[in-house]
């Protein structure tokens, strides 16, 4: 294991940064599966392989998502226990999800195997690239196993402190997923089927090598063959973590995926565009997720070991370097978004769309620059119901009304619709501000929010009274959520 475990002492600013470089770098680096499959298959291939990769990779990076944000009950319980010091309950936890993630990667297997004709006729794929779609939805779907296991190793290892082994094997994928593009697109012609097979083979490869490089770590748990199962405590602290943001993002996705069923109906030059367009928008939001991750296992070690004023102060520095750096990538994305979107196709007409598609999004790298970071504190202590309701109401509330609104006008462009994005950015970050000061006005710092683990909630607890400042934090209640009752804890 690499020396930063744990964040519950010392600087907090220059390890916040060491540990989001590398979630940075792998999220580069995994954005760069879907970008390498569409820049490929853009300069190799005709308009409809670029519309079908588009809508399939779109479809697919739901599906990665909302399996990747379940897993981060399995993040936020993992980090919790290493801040208490509950180390010995990590190997429980990781069978638990091993079982739990292999039975989820299989249903979508057979879902997406045998639904992909009607997942792309929901998605109103264009005529002309609506066999392509199913084709790339059905390959994709037959390496849900790996697929979902390659997240599971990154959610897991960033709940112990280690974002460097994440990196590596997206790396892996990466690399491989690259030359197989190149094999199978560029020298076999195969275009859309090409880039599926190219995605699922690389990320095969990810996973054997990553399985053999971590059998020879030291890890701060121990993992037997009897902890790979499902243990019913374990479960339902992962799925009270986990499924809320989860649904959250499932349904942010869905927002996302009904305004590309809205611009699929323009045509397939429409079509296409949005999907460049969302490929560039996959690398310039990646300052903001990389920290929102970052920020999530930071605090919640923190919250494990009762330093909420390293939370905070973590919080408040990942904000203010995120939207530094958010303020460039406006720039970049309104003043240049030809050049950018030009590096996924050749055809004028794709990347005049992309360009004026990305104009709104510019306008959003202001805003998710602070609201990720917001999102990424209340994850890691636990508040992920409030994170849920925040996402749907942005998504459902605003965002899919007001793509549709603009759609419907005489002469929508790509500009129009895509400010629902922003505007639905903006109303998340008033909530999460305005739940701050809820919070605050409670006067309700801590809450615990765990079924009793062997003692764990327990000295999560003591944790939190050793190292309270109760004069310089005003606290009145704790609250302490046991597995079958509510008791409170007069502070």
């Amino acid at each position: 294991m690499e020396k930063n475990t744990t964040f519950t002492q010392g600087k907090i600013l220059q390890p916040l940064i060491l540990f989001a470089l590398p979630v940075l770098f792998a999220l580069f680096l995994q954005a760069m599966y879907g970008a390498v499959d569409l820049l490929i298959v853009g300069k190799f291939a005709a308009s409809a392989d670029v519309s079908a990769v588009s809508t399939g990779s779109q479809i697919m990076m739901t599906l990665t998502n909302l399996v990747s944000s379940f897993a981060m009950g399995t993040t936020i319980l993992l980090g919790q226990q290493i801040g208490c010091g509950e180390r010995k309950k990590g190997g429980r936890t990781v069978g638990t999800a091993i079982v739990m993630f292999a039975v989820i990667a299989l249903v979508m297997t057979v879902a997406l195997v045998l639904f992909a004709p009607q997942i792309s006729s929901i998605m109103n794929a264009p005529a002309e690239a609506f066999d392509k779609t199913v084709s790339y939805v059905r390959i994709c779907g037959c390496g849900m196993l790996v697929i979902v296991a390659y997240n599971l190793i990154g959610c897991i290892f960033r709940g112990l402190g280690d974002s460097k082994t994440p990196l590596f094997t997206v790396a892996i994928a990466c690399v491989c997923n690259i030359a197989g593009d190149l094999l199978l697109c560029a020298g076999f012609n195969m275009g859309t089927a090409g880039a599926a097979f190219a995605t699922v083979f690389a990320q095969v490869i990810s996973v054997v090598v990553s399985f053999a490089v971590i059998r020879k770590k030291e890890l701060p748990f121990e993992m037997h063959r009897k902890d790979i199962r499902i243990h019913g405590r374990t479960l339902r602290k992962m799925a009270g973590l986990g499924a809320p943001i989860a649904l959250q993002d499932l349904l942010v996705s869905i927002s996302f995926l009904i305004i590309l069923a809205i611009v699929n109906a323009m045509g397939v030059t429409a079509s296409a565009g949005v999907g460049v367009g969302e490929k560039v928008c996959a690398f310039i939001m990646l300052i903001s997720s990389a920290f929102m991750q970052s920020i999530s296992a930071f605090v919640a070690q923190n919250y494990g070991a009762g330093r909420m004023d390293r939370a905070k102060k973590a919080l408040h520095y990942g904000a203010v370097v995120s939207f530094i750096i958010g303020v460039g990538m406006f720039f970049l994305s309104f003043f240049h978004g030809d050049v950018l979107a030009g590096v996924f196709s050749s055809d004028p007409s794709v990347i005049a769309a992309a360009a004026d598609y990305l104009k709104a999004y510019a306008i959003d790298c202001l805003f998710t620059a602070i609201f990720f970071c917001y999102t990424g504190f209340y994850n890691g202590i636990g508040r992920t119901r409030f994170v849920m309701l925040q996402g749907i109401i942005g998504a459902f509330g605003v965002r899919v009304p007001v793509s549709y609104f603009m759609s419907v006008q005489s002469n929508p462009s790509l500009f129009h619709i895509g400010l629902a994005t922003p505007m639905s950015s903006i109303v998340q970050l008033l909530l999460c501000l305005g739940f701050m000061v809820y919070l605050k006005k409670k006067k309700v710092l801590f809450i615990i929010w765990s079924f009793s683990y062997g003692g764990g909630a327990e000295k999560i607890l003591a944790n939190i009274v050793n190292n309270l400042d109760y004069e310089k934090y005003d606290i009145d209640v704790l609250e302490y959520l046991h597995a079958d009752k509510m008791e409170p804890v007069n502070g």
